[in-house]
């Protein structure tokens, strides 16, 4: 069950200049979240904005009960959150969502990340190496400009392929192009993903027809975090055409077996 609470931001980091990381005590939090979970938080103690914020859990200290995310600036209410200070309070909800990364006894796995997509699969990566996986990491970005934690997934990764669309900084090329030539030389017991929709449907497709199992997590806008706003459907794959059925990402995901969803 999620928990409501006032978690003091002990610190902040500017990490790009529209890009942030905060480190929270949350130790009610950490103490039940799991790789795949999100929070929602209220960015102000007045009601506008009105909707809390779902952001992805990045990192977690469990011993400690620290738990880290990292979020964008993309309007106003993340742009309030960002000049948020050291000491100050926020309220959190979480840890949210049913759909989580499933470990398991895997050999030796692949994790790929587009962006800022990568932010949640630190922590699975994190989990699946202390669990004594070979964990095989494909990360890109569009540009040197906005490549960020290389050394922190080099840190959780036994083997890390890092890109950027237009080759100004590390391999030429996108992450799933990576993959698949590493594919071929190797196998790969499972597959996990999030990241760009374009980057999805291609990682779908190709653990399709390598027949490789696959957890995508999906990045939709959320307005409650909790089901009943209905703003984040996803169509199910095996849905008759003419009574689609959907599930929600917020409640029956954000993380979904790649083979269940159509994107």
């Amino acid at each position: 069950m999620p928990v409501n609470i006032k978690a003091k931001l002990i610190k902040k980091e500017q990490l790009k200049e529209d890009l942030y990381k905060f480190s929270l005590e949350a130790k009610s939090i950490t103490e039940i979240a799991k790789p795949g979970h999100f929070i929602e938080i209220r960015v102000a103690d007045s009601v506008e904005p009105l909707l809390r914020r779902p952001i992805s859990i990045y990192n977690m200290d469990k011993e400690k009960g620290i738990l880290e995310l990292i979020f964008q600036v993309k309007g106003k209410g993340t742009t309030i959150l960002a000049n948020r200070k050291e000491g100050e309070e926020i309220d959190l909800l979480g840890p949210l969502g049913n759909g989580t990364f499933k470990i398991k006894e895997d050999a030796n796995v692949a994790i790929i990340g587009g962006g800022i997509g990568t932010f949640p699969l630190y922590e699975l990566a994190k989990q699946l190496q202390q669990a004594n996986t070979k964990v095989n990491t494909y990360i890109g970005f569009r540009s040197k400009n906005f490549v960020v934690l290389e050394e922190e997934f080099k840190q959780v990764s036994n083997k890390l392929v890092l890109t950027t669309d237009d080759g100004s900084y590390a391999q030429s090329g996108f992450a799933i192009e990576k993959l698949k030539e590493h594919l071929k030389t190797q196998k790969i017991d499972a597959i996990y993903a999030c990241g760009p929709l374009p980057m999805l449907k291609a990682v779908q497709a190709l653990s399709i027809q390598e027949n490789i199992p696959c957890q995508i997590s999906l990045e939709e806008k959320m307005g409650c975090g909790i089901g009943a706003c209905l703003g984040c459907a996803v169509k199910t794959a095996k849905s008759p055409k003419e009574a689609p059925e959907y599930w929600h990402v917020c409640k029956a995901g954000p993380v979904f077996n790649a083979r269940d969803v159509e994107i």
